[in-house]
């Protein structure tokens, strides 16, 4: 009980100097004052309370950390001796210093009778936090590498040779040299026809016809259900970052708008001989953008839809039919063995009726078959004899394939632990899953996810990926959501989401301070980390970046799948720890999305909440989920929307005590203030510096500093600014955790000040140090801005050796990461070679 009361204590001293900064101090030291001085005078703990808050801030203004590890100590003494004389009123104080509590305050004060907080709910959760699939350290691009992306062709291929003729006379090349056409072919059918399958082959076969390189695009994991009315046809922009990366185009040369990605992809793809294989293509708006442009290219599109609109820009539409009774009895021979099916040849022929010719239920049928040693080819088309009626095979546009007749007898053989996982994996959100994932969904433990796993995965109902996570074809998912349907509670549907969003956003919290420790965050999370296990700190433990790219889409889905079922206090905090993935990997549609999704979730949390701190909470989180959401509105040049989030996110946080909050948010408006009105951008960065530097933050005023600096440099107050700069250098660089990369930016900035203020030298001298000190950095692409502020500076003075060596390093950055602009740059070293 000691040990208890002690941590109590300490977690309240946090709490109460965090308060003594915050902008309701003076209301909270009322309150505290009367509650501490109850058997005291009043006054003289009001006094207590005021020198104690002078001490802290000397301490924060001279840095000095003793200082307040001495004043948080003593008020833990404090503390702790009235829980241990009165208990009443030391439950009393802790209720109050709770409620009081500056939303983001990192330690949640908890009271002796059990625990009280305002943040999301954990209770009840089981939280894994591993990651239980293999995620691969990234390699270094090697330009070498063509790309060679569609899978694998994993088992023979039956009786497709009429459909492998009309892809040869669709996608073969004619005529010669640059009059080579790009070639476009569709396979359209019903779903499990094997579409993807009959690509993927052609593909294999035709692999020297395109030598440099194969493209893919899973469109399945992109879709999902949007969420906003404008988020569909996000999944084209992503796509099309995921072709361009494959051409070695780096994340932070990435084009911001499709209409750029796409004329990039032109660029690109001009004089070399591409396949691009676009899986799962719902509309036609889906594959226009990706018609590359060396001759003799093709492009191949699977849909179950016919999409005939392309056949406007030459496509060859490819039907893809049922099996016939012959080609079934090939492929159910090549399953089960040649003399099984031609000593029941008449029961293969009506188990190829029954499965409706789909490759798919033939490959279940043969599973059944080779699980079961008593089982014929008569007995089983028996058995499915009687649930004909509830398939639906016909490719009729707008109609669902029921599996039921094919899938529910290998249901039925589960054991009930094992149908109860597959039924609750049919409600999780389409994609991939980790064992750790499907513990959480089915509320069990780990090892005994991965035993039910292996069942599923016997019985041929989950597919196991290459990278060890699962996956199940989509129409076994459809039959698994159908048997969830008729089994399980609506309650449970929304226990299951809870369940796993829990889980993600226990790891992509985690993923967020591996990236970076010191960040503003609103969401309090102590309370589910502590019982968890951080994966990425252990060693040989994964990429944090890496883990999140490969979860991106699972976690978005997540995410609407929570909004969807009301859990509010979910969605806010995963969406605020979701966005440390897209501050280095810019998938702006999926970004804008998640936190628009996490914005109206703070709202309803804000509308619903019962207490004056939860409603705080609330509106610092969409505070700071508004102003995060400008940052995506204004790369995709939504520049009016991103003036009205960050307009009520000022409003939002303002009626808030976080000072560090205010700060960002007037950093924000200052990046939009920029673009928009850069008179005003001034006004907004000195807020930001000041609220910094009043709660205590030398890192977030430094780098408004540098914004700040800026700023004045493009006003013309070229001498302020270069003061300004210069401070936020040196505070950069010093404290407890030095920036150095960002400390080169700024002085990238710096050199740029000089130039203005006519220092040739003195800029050149800057922009140098700067560029070397971003190249160790391994920051390429300010390496390459400085390289071309320099060449920009020095080139109308005749130093021209200087200058072709400056943009030969920057042609080199840029086409290493396939920029766009390394078409200029090599544009302007050829006029170089001419002048001289």
């Amino acid at each position: 009980m000691e040990a208890e009361l002690a941590a109590l204590a300490a977690s309240g001293a946090t709490t109460l100097v965090g308060l003594m900064v915050s902008e309701s101090w003076e209301q909270a030291k009322t309150r505290l004052a009367r509650l501490l001085g109850r058997r005291g005078a009043t006054g003289s703990t009001e006094e207590e309370l005021r020198r104690a808050e002078q001490t802290l801030a000397t301490a924060r203004s001279t840095h000095d950390d003793e200082a307040e590890s001495r004043l948080r100590g003593a008020w833990q003494t404090r503390i702790l001796d009235i829980l241990t004389t009165d208990p009443d009123r030391g439950e009393e104080l802790l209720r109050l210093l709770s409620e009081l509590a500056p939303p983001g305050t990192p330690t949640m004060v908890s009271s002796i009778s059990g625990g009280t907080h305002h943040g999301p709910v954990f209770q009840g959760s089981a939280i894994y936090g591993g990651v239980t699939f293999h995620v691969r350290t990234p390699a270094e691009r090697d330009l070498r590498i063509k790309p060679d992306q569609v899978p694998a062709v994993t088992a023979r291929f039956i009786n497709r040779s009429a459909e492998l003729a009309r892809l040869d006379e669709a996608l073969g090349a004619t005529g010669d040299g640059p009059r080579q056409p790009v070639t476009l072919g569709v396979v359209h059918g019903l779903s499990g026809i094997g579409k993807s399958a009959l690509a993927r082959w052609w593909a294999h076969k035709e692999h020297a016809r395109f030598p440099d390189g194969q493209l893919y695009v899973d469109f399945a994991p992109l879709k999902g259900d949007a969420a906003t009315p404008d988020a569909a046809g996000g999944d084209v922009s992503e796509a099309m970052a995921m072709v361009l990366r494959g051409l070695h185009v780096a994340d932070e040369f990435m084009p911001a708008s499709l209409a750029e990605r796409t004329n990039l992809l032109r660029s690109r793809s001009a004089g070399q001989r591409l396949l691009v294989v676009l899986d799962g293509v719902d509309q036609p708006a889906q594959v226009r953008p990706f018609i590359p442009k060396g001759p003799g290219s093709a492009v191949l599109v699977t849909s179950h839809r016919r999409l005939g609109e392309l056949a406007l820009d030459g496509a060859r539409l490819i039907d893809v039919r049922p099996l016939d009774t012959d080609g079934g009895r090939a492929l159910l021979a090549d399953l089960c063995g040649q003399h099984t099916v031609d000593s029941e040849r008449a029961a293969a022929a009506r188990l190829v009726q029954l499965c409706s010719g789909l490759p798919v239920a033939l490959r279940i049928v043969a599973a059944r078959l080779s699980s079961d040693d008593g089982m014929t080819l008569a007995s089983l088309a028996a058995e499915l004899d009687d649930e004909t009626g509830r398939l639906a095979g016909l490719s009729l546009e707008g109609e669902e394939l029921s599996m039921s007749a094919a899938l529910g007898p290998s249901y039925r053989l589960l054991a009930p632990e094992a149908a109860r996982l597959y039924r609750l994996l049919g409600l999780l959100p389409a994609g991939p899953v980790d064992a750790a994932v499907a513990a959480a969904a089915a509320g069990t433990d780990l090892a005994g996810a991965q035993r039910l796993l292996r069942v599923l995965a016997t019985a041929h109902l989950v597919e196991t990926t290459p990278d060890g996570r699962h996956r199940m074809p989509d129409l076994v998912r459809l039959h698994a959501r159908e048997q969830a349907a008729e089994r399980e509670t609506a309650e449970e549907h929304t226990a299951v989401t809870r369940r796993v969003a829990t889980h993600y956003l226990a790891l992509t919290a985690f993923a967020d301070r591996a990236v970076k420790r010191n960040r503003l965050r609103i969401a309090p999370l102590s309370p589910l980390l502590d019982q968890a296990v951080d994966p990425f700190t252990a060693p040989g433990g994964p990429d944090p970046l890496e883990w999140l790219d490969a979860e991106r889409t699972m976690i978005l889905a997540v995410l609407r799948e929570a909004a969807r079922n009301g859990l509010h206090d979910l969605v806010w905090p995963l969406a605020e720890a979701f966005t440390v993935l897209f501050l280095h990997r810019r998938y702006l549609g999926a970004w804008k999305e998640s936190l628009e999704l996490g914005v109206a979730a703070a709202g309803a949390a804000g509308a619903s909440a019962g207490t004056a701190a939860q409603v705080e909470q609330a509106a610092a989180a969409e505070a700071r989920l508004r102003s995060l959401l400008s940052r995506p509105l204004m790369d995709l040049g939504e520049y009016a929307a991103a003036h009205t989030e960050l307009e009520t996110a000022v409003a939002r946080a303002d009626v808030t005590g976080n000072l560090v909050l205010r700060a960002s948010v007037q950093e924000f408006l200052g990046r939009y203030l920029d673009v928009a009105e850069p008179d005003r951008a001034v006004e907004a960065y000195q807020r930001s510096l000041s609220l910094n530097s009043r709660a205590g933050e030398p890192r977030g005023a430094a780098i408004a500093a540098f914004f700040l600096g800026c700023a004045q440099d493009a006003r013309g107050d070229h001498a302020q600014a270069l003061a300004t700069l210069l401070r936020a250098r040196a505070d950069l660089l010093s404290g407890g955790e030095p920036d150095p990369r960002m400390a080169a930016r700024v002085t990238a900035a710096i050199g740029t000040v000089h130039a203005h203020l006519g220092d040739t030298e003195a800029a050149v001298a800057a922009l140098s140090e700067a560029a070397g000190e971003l190249r160790r950095q391994q920051a390429g692409h300010y390496e390459a801005q400085a390289l071309t502020r320099l060449a920009d500076l020095v080139q109308p003075t005749g130093r021209t050796a200087e200058v072709r060596r400056w943009l030969t390093r920057a042609l080199a950055v840029h086409t290493a990461n396939g920029s766009p602009e390394a078409q200029e740059l090599q544009r302007r070293l050829n006029a170089l070679d001419t002048e001289t």
